[in-house]
């Protein structure tokens, strides 16, 4: 039995994920839904999908629309549709120049839908189906034998299968890493910002308090550094809270001698493009952004700075997801987590949920549920899998410890559940990683030694006196970064 979208058009051949999605999709529909969600992770050619979809309908003379959440996604869906050969496009934003009610296919913002109503078709493909709008679930109410073919990378908004009625998952992002579609990637976390007194508004952090944590002079600049020591001129995406915080890091990066452009919402698409061309070209390193960057990057991004910490698995999916495109020359994207969002919602890589969820419904994150999370190589902050000893990248294996230790010539047994006195040589290698952040901070010996004091309550004697600087853990960097934000704001008082 054909179905709506079955094609005769010839293009470019589909990956074998994609034809895959075409069966699923007709399948479902054939089984009797109108309301279909096909779940694409990001770079898996969601937009060469859809006009898979647009050519089948039309070679049976049947009119589509195609809606995006954001104006600056109708100019990339036109030329993305005219490299597949549809060219019989009207757009609906604005006073653009495609406007033309009268051409088959539609590319419609949804802003403009809301303005001017929907157009009568045939079939509706909505890209970035999470986003929920009123004006599309008021479409689908009052058009209930039009098929709707949502697409999107995260499916898993509240109150989806109120509008939706299934899900189909043709491929995982893993999958795609695996077959060469999408780039690895490496996370570090070298920083862990301290949000114990950051508000939640909504089910997300509180953006006012997200901005003066994330904003401390001591985590911006080490955000800079981080990227000088590891990024090696990548082309970067910077994600950072709110408009104040994008222009601090710019600066921050700026007096490092690394030129970053900046952009939010109220950066036009031209203005955007040319920032991606520079970029492209070299002439600046990245582009700090606050949140609109998320979709529709189609550019060669290699690095990620995450500076925004999110309880949302839906934008850390999308935002990383932005890195993960292929390009000549790629071996891997770098992720810097600065906002600890691996340590709170895992690897992408491994969020998945096979459901859409009605609106009193909520996913379990991966903490909720108590599954093991991403840990940190203590040698080299590079983030690995909970059950790998050995880190991939600096092959620091740590050794098993005992609950047996010597202080002062006796044994002294660690009991089960007590909490353990710190031994001279625990002192010692507390004193040696402070005097490592002090020598690549540029701070003295002597605040060394005021923090050691800060921690113990006495001076660095003897073998602790003795130690050499080495490398951090996070637990001492966590010591570190919370004593300068007190000082911070003692200062600012």
């Amino acid at each position: 039995m054909a179905t709506l979208f079955d094609t005769g058009f010839q293009s470019r051949p589909l990956r074998p994920h994609q034809t895959l999605a075409m069966t699923m999709i007709r399948q479902s529909m054939l089984a009797g839904n109108k309301r279909v969600v096909c779940q694409l992770p990001t770079g898996a050619g969601k937009t060469r999908l859809a006009a898979e979809i647009v050519n089948g309908a039309l070679s049976k003379d049947r009119t589509v629309a195609f809606t995006v959440p954001a104006l600056s996604l109708i100019d990339q869906t036109v030329e993305a549709f005219a490299m597949e050969g549809i060219d019989c496009v009207g757009v609906m934003q604005g006073d653009h120049e495609l406007r033309n009610m009268a051409q088959p296919v539609q590319v419609c913002s949804v802003q403009t839908l809301a303005k001017r109503g929907c157009p009568d078709v045939d079939l509706v493909i909505v890209d970035e189906a999470h986003l929920r709008f009123k004006v599309l679930a008021e479409w689908m109410a009052k058009r209930p034998n039009v098929p709707f073919i949502g697409l999107s990378a995260t499916p898993w908004a509240k109150g989806m299968a109120d509008d939706w009625q299934d899900l189909v998952r043709p491929v995982g992002m893993q999958d795609l890493i695996n077959q060469g579609y999408l780039a690895p990637f490496r996370v570090y976390a070298p920083t862990h910002p301290d949000l114990s007194g950051v508000r939640t508004k909504a089910g997300e952090y509180h953006e006012g308090d997200l901005s003066e944590v994330m904003g401390d002079r001591v985590l911006v600049a080490d955000i800079v550094r981080t990227w000088l020591k590891l990024a090696d001129w990548q082309p970067t995406l910077v994600f950072a809270v709110d408009r104040a915080h994008a222009a601090k890091l710019q600066s921050e990066f700026a007096e490092a001698g690394v030129p970053m452009g900046y952009c939010d919402a109220f950066t036009d698409r031209i203005e955007r493009k040319v920032l991606f061309d520079q970029m492209s070209r070299g002439s600046i390193a990245g582009i700090v952004n606050v949140g609109t960057l998320t979709t529709g990057v189609d550019a060669d991004v290699r690095c990620i700075v995450l500076a925004n910490p999110t309880k949302s698995e839906m934008r850390h999916v999308q935002i990383v997801g932005r890195a993960l495109r292929t390009a000549p020359g790629k071996v891997e994207a770098l992720i810097l987590d600065h906002a600890d969002n691996h340590s709170r919602l895992g690897f992408v890589t491994d969020i998945n949920h096979e459901k859409l969820l009605k609106g009193g419904e909520k996913n379990k994150t991966k903490k909720e549920k108590g599954d093991p999370l991403p840990k940190e190589c203590p040698s080299c902050n590079t983030l690995k899998a909970q059950k790998v000893r050995k880190c991939p990248v600096c092959q620091f294996e740590p050794t098993a410890q005992s609950d047996i230790e010597t202080e002062d010539g006796e044994l002294i047994e660690v009991k089960a559940g007590a909490k353990r006195k710190p031994s001279m040589a625990d002192k010692a290698a507390f004193y040696g990683q402070l005097l490592g952040i002090a020598q690549s901070r540029g701070r003295s010996a002597g605040w060394a030694a005021h923090a050691y004091k800060d921690k113990f309550g006495v001076w660095p004697i003897g073998e602790a006196k003795a130690a050499r600087p080495m490398p951090a853990t996070p637990e001492v960097l966590a010591f570190v970064r919370a004593k300068d934000i007190r000082f911070a704001k003692r200062k600012a008082k």
